[in-house]
């Protein structure tokens, strides 16, 4: 990122806190997602389940398509946060929603309450 931007612990940390607002009352797996743009611009989004699966948001979706809405394009950083201790990374949906929007340089990382636990690039 740029200088002067969005550090990944400051989206990690909205992430945990829009997680919070998960609406998950089935597979109760809230998850949350912080995005920055080039402008410098941070969208964020939570899973809201439904239960006519699969007609809910992943978080990375529901962050997308706020970035999307406002008129930005383009990703350079997403940080998604799930609980537990296994490795959690955005679903084969969510990834190509992140490629749409994404140059070879965009970062994703896949976070726990704790910080980063790995770090991919679309390239």
């Amino acid at each position: 990122m740029p200088p002067g931007t969005t550090t990944v612990d400051e989206l990690h940390a909205l992430a945990t806190e829009v997680q919070q607002r998960a609406h998950v009352p089935y597979s109760h797996f809230p998850v949350g997602a912080a995005l920055v743009t080039p402008s410098g611009r941070v969208f964020v989004g939570a899973n809201i389940e439904n239960a006519a699966y699969p007609e809910g948001l992943c978080a990375e979706a529901s962050a997308i398509a706020a970035m999307a809405s406002a008129g930005e394009r383009e990703i350079v950083t997403i940080v998604t946060v799930c609980d537990g201790d296994a490795l959690s990374t955005p679903c084969g949906g969510c990834r190509q929603k992140i490629r749409e929007f994404a140059s070879a340089a965009t970062t994703i990382h896949a976070a726990g309450p704790e910080g980063v636990r790995t770090t991919y690039t679309m390239a």
